[in-house]
């Protein structure tokens, strides 16, 4: 079975499978035809592109948990299995750095730099915070063990209802508009589709208190750009993804008040290559032994 890595790097790291005969291919180069199993790159779509010219391609398995953008590339009868797990730690502690730096007055630091300032009006602590994760699944989960491990009042929303031993009761979205008045923060970690696509919104972002934080770490989409713009100031924003992304040197959200942003840097970090070469050894070992492949996504499974 060949399989195709985007990068010597992942290739040596989750080295020999029995079974599995590995190349290196990155999208930009012709591919071997002979390819079962692909594993594309990180960041660009360029290799979901070309998919349609590996004619045996069985299985992709990308190293991203969403998958906006890759199912209308998947070629018919491929499974699709995404990395769900392998970000959980790095995006969870990237949003909790996000916050704290906004609720600790960090950025304002930054640019006072040279000079002592008082910082200390309007610095709040993490603990005791109210902090909404908006998206309650396997990242919410690691990130909710962090935010209670610093003392803050957690509450969970998802699409349905249900218990958790962690946070307690995971509230259904339709409850989402009488909880965000009593929030201090909002982590948004949806997934993007048409259904969330610009749902933090300007109703939304109307419902939270003067002074909300409100943290992207999820996909640039699911927050509305112009909302933000228009709520900047009032509201408090960190922000690791963005609607355009890259944004645009010049841009107006650069200069919008008391936004922070990052380049997308939240899960790119130590910890991915180590989890993403378990990942993908385990499912080169499950296809190999014939057993059913984990974060199946789409196609036969």
């Amino acid at each position: 079975m060949i399989v195709s890595y985007p990068d010597a790097e992942l290739r040596d790291a989750v080295g020999e499978v029995a079974g599995t005969e590995p190349v290196v291919w990155d999208g930009r180069s012709e591919p071997d035809p002979g390819i079962e199993v692909c594993v594309p790159d990180y960041r660009s779509l360029r290799t979901f592109r070309r998919l349609g010219e590996l004619p045996r391609l069985r299985v992709v398995q990308t190293q991203l948990a969403g998958y906006d953008g890759q199912l209308e590339l998947l070629p018919e009868g491929v499974t699709l299995c995404n990395a769900s797990g392998v970000h959980d730690d790095a995006t969870a502690e990237h949003a909790v750095g996000l916050l704290l730096a906004v609720l600790r007055r960090v950025p304002e630091a930054v640019r006072g730099h040279g000079s002592w300032q008082d910082l200390r009006v309007g610095m709040r602590s993490l603990a005791d915070s109210h902090v909404l994760v908006l998206g309650y699944g396997s990242i919410g989960r690691a990130l909710g063990h962090r935010l209670l491990a610093h003392g803050a009042r957690v509450t969970a929303v998802a699409t349905r209802a249900r218990d958790d031993d962690l946070v307690g009761p995971v509230h259904p979205v339709e409850e989402l508009p009488a909880l965000l008045p009593a929030q201090h923060a909002v982590v948004v970690l949806l997934p993007l589709d048409d259904a969330t696509h610009g749902f933090v919104g300007t109703e939304l972002l109307a419902a939270l208190p003067d002074g909300a934080v409100v943290v992207n770490v999820a996909r640039g989409g699911v927050v509305d750009t112009e909302a933000v713009i228009a709520e900047a100031g009032r509201l408090r924003f960190a922000l690791d993804v963005t609607d355009p992304e890259p944004l645009p040197d010049g841009h107006p959200l650069w200069d919008a008040p008391g936004v922070l942003i990052t380049p997308h840097v939240a899960g790119g970090t130590t910890a991915m290559l180590p989890r993403m070469s378990a990942l993908v050894r385990e499912q080169f070992e499950r296809l190999v032994a014939g057993h059913p492949l984990r974060n199946v996504i789409a196609g036969p499974g």
